[in-house]
């Protein structure tokens, strides 16, 4: 797989339940009321209950390796969060190819991730580095 610079993924869009964010917190041990606790949430000026921003990452790893497959390694994954994202809300991520190089045998790619709130404000960014073998 030799993807051209200026690609565009397909786009992961997920409307996370509240039952979902209690699954994560439970995993990844964030029991932060604000992801699960309308009144707590909106006592602190929040909207309402909002995505954790690892849960957003994960979206992020998910859209990336959905398309890359089972052969890729996944090199670099990060993200910068801008804004806040509701549960019941979709929440969408679009990945675009920004670098496509060979070095030591493997393709390298990588791609410029933004995650996108129902609302259509970017509220979460990032970028992932993606290995593939030459052959």
């Amino acid at each position: 797989m030799t993807p051209e610079v200026g690609l565009r993924l397909p786009d992961l869009v997920v409307t996370s339940t509240s039952r979902q964010l209690v699954q994560y917190a439970a995993a990844s041990r964030d029991f932060y009321e604000a992801h699960y606790d309308l009144g707590f949430a909106r006592s602190i000026g929040l909207p309402g209950v909002i995505l954790h921003g690892l849960f957003k990452l994960a979206l992020f790893g998910r859209t990336v390796t959905s398309w890359a497959g089972p052969d890729c390694f996944l090199r670099e994954l990060s993200a910068t969060y801008r804004g806040t994202d509701l549960v019941n809300e979709p929440f969408r991520v679009a990945a675009t190819v920004v670098q496509a190089t060979t070095e030591e045998g493997l393709h390298v790619v990588t791609l410029e991730l933004k995650g996108v709130s129902a609302n259509g404000r970017e509220s979460t960014f990032g970028k992932a580095v993606v290995d593939f073998a030459t052959a």
